[in-house]
């Protein structure tokens, strides 16, 4: 058999006894991201600097804090200076994060913050800056693998960029910024020899809209209704009957087992769990 992962942990690797293949090559010649330290010391003031940065190039920035609280106060103190922000964290429903993370795409807004980002399976390639507060804070959120993995979600862009708020370089941070090297060479070196010009893949509004079954159906049942479309998912399945819901699931399997078979797992996986919420609203 063979075992596919994207962030393969203890247990994978102490299962697949030793022997793996990396794929550090991308088909788009995308490198991985640089990663910059910079101090804590007026850190707010630096990441909104890059901030606009960003929103002139009509690109999208992720912020990652160690707090909910935090996440909050930066979001208020964002919007209050106009920056277009959201948050987002574990008190908000699943579907609505997904509206969210959409409303970010298309550019509804331009800044997201969070706590736990990397737990989100984001596929961002409008995502050009990935801020990292207080990132020399060692614990679980900041910890090597969820480093890596933070880093990870500005991987598509082709200006990707991680910038790590620290007074000091921890063991992780040290050992994500080698591994980050060490990748970023192989990947310059292969595209130098066969002439590959890294470019991110965007994809157009329409399509963005329909990338998943809510979005479908809400593309269906309110097109005519401009104010409608706009509605989060929640509600309209709330009011759904039973045989709606039912008619719903079915869509949502078949996507499931059509991602799992794309390899799209991080899709088919919150499929899924979107069709056990669903299965328990049936009454």
């Amino acid at each position: 058999a063979i075992y596919v992962s994207a962030t393969p942990a203890d247990y994978e690797l102490e299962k697949s006894g030793g022997v793996f293949v990396e794929q550090i090559i991308r088909p788009t010649g995308l490198l991985d991201p640089e990663i910059d330290v910079r101090p804590i010391k007026g850190q707010i003031d630096d990441l909104i600097g890059e901030i606009r940065k960003r929103v002139v190039e009509k690109q999208r920035v992720l912020v990652t804090t160690l707090t909910k609280k935090m996440a909050e106060d930066l979001s208020d103190y964002l919007d209050k200076l106009k920056i277009k922000v959201r948050y987002i964290h574990s008190d908000i429903d699943a579907l609505e994060r997904v509206e969210i993370i959409r409303d970010l795409r298309i550019g509804d807004f331009d800044v997201l913050v969070g706590v736990n980002l990397l737990r989100e399976g984001l596929d961002l390639p409008e995502v050009s800056l990935v801020a990292i507060i207080d990132a020399d804070k060692e614990g679980f959120l900041r910890s090597e693998r969820s480093l890596m993995q933070t880093a990870g979600r500005t991987a598509r862009n082709v200006n990707g960029k991680v910038i790590m708020y620290a007074d000091k370089i921890t063991e992780s941070m040290r050992k994500v910024i080698e591994e980050t090297n060490r990748r970023r060479k192989i990947q310059i070196e292969y595209n130098e020899k066969h002439g590959i010009k890294p470019e991110t893949i965007y994809k157009s509004v329409e399509e963005i809209l329909s990338s998943t079954s809510i979005a479908e159906l809400r593309k269906k049942d309110y097109d005519k209704d401009d104010a409608a479309f706009t509605r989060v998912a929640e509600p309209v399945i709330k009011y759904m009957s039973n045989e709606e819901r039912k008619e719903l699931i079915e869509q949502m399997t078949e996507e499931m087992l059509t991602a799992a078979k794309d390899l799209e797992f991080e899709r088919a996986a919150f499929l899924r769990d979107e069709i056990e919420k669903l299965k328990k609203m049936i009454k």
